[in-house]
């Protein structure tokens, strides 16, 4: 069935060709015969190498549907970026003194600012009085380098004491 389908469309194409070669007048018969034979030849060639192992074959599914999808919103972009910075600030203690920790000082900060009208770093006693003295160990700007750089981070029950406390603000 799927054969015929796609012999379908040439078949007719070369009908079409050859009543219209024969139907131009100063053109002999055996020229237009010659003519349609090329013509019919191609279509041939054409639809073998459609068939062949190395001719162009569709898509696979799977490519298709990679390709129909919408660029990621970034709103998901930073959404992965933070989740990033969580799993590699919970598993190295570098990472998270030089990427996690200013990002959730900075997200207190923020916190800080908005609700109770004062910067962490101008006023850290009143920080640290609404942070708690274990949010604020993390926290405080001047917190000391980890012993083992390439250590366990910070752990997570840990950050999810501090994200807590940041959105209680």
């Amino acid at each position: 069935m799927r054969v015929a389908a796609r012999l379908a469309w040439p078949t007719f194409a070369a009908l079409v060709a050859l009543v219209t070669l024969l139907a131009i007048p100063p053109l002999p018969t055996a020229r237009a015969l010659a003519i349609w034979v090329v013509l019919v030849t191609a279509l041939a060639l054409l639809l073998l190498i459609g068939y062949s192992p190395g001719g162009p074959k569709p898509a696979p599914r799977f490519e298709q549907a990679l390709r129909g999808r919408k660029p990621a919103a970034p709103q998901a972009v930073e959404l992965l970026r933070m989740e990033r910075e969580l799993v590699l600030g919970i598993a190295d203690a570098e990472h998270a003194q030089r990427r996690l920790l200013p990002l959730l000082r900075s997200a207190a900060a923020a916190r800080l600012a908005a609700r109770h009208g004062f910067e962490l770093e101008r006023r850290p006693e009143a920080a640290r009085d609404l942070l708690g003295d274990e949010v604020w160990e993390l926290l405080r700007p001047d917190r000391p380098e980890p012993e083992d750089r390439h250590g366990p981070g910070v752990p997570r029950d840990e950050i999810a004491a501090v994200i807590e406390r940041v959105e209680s603000l």
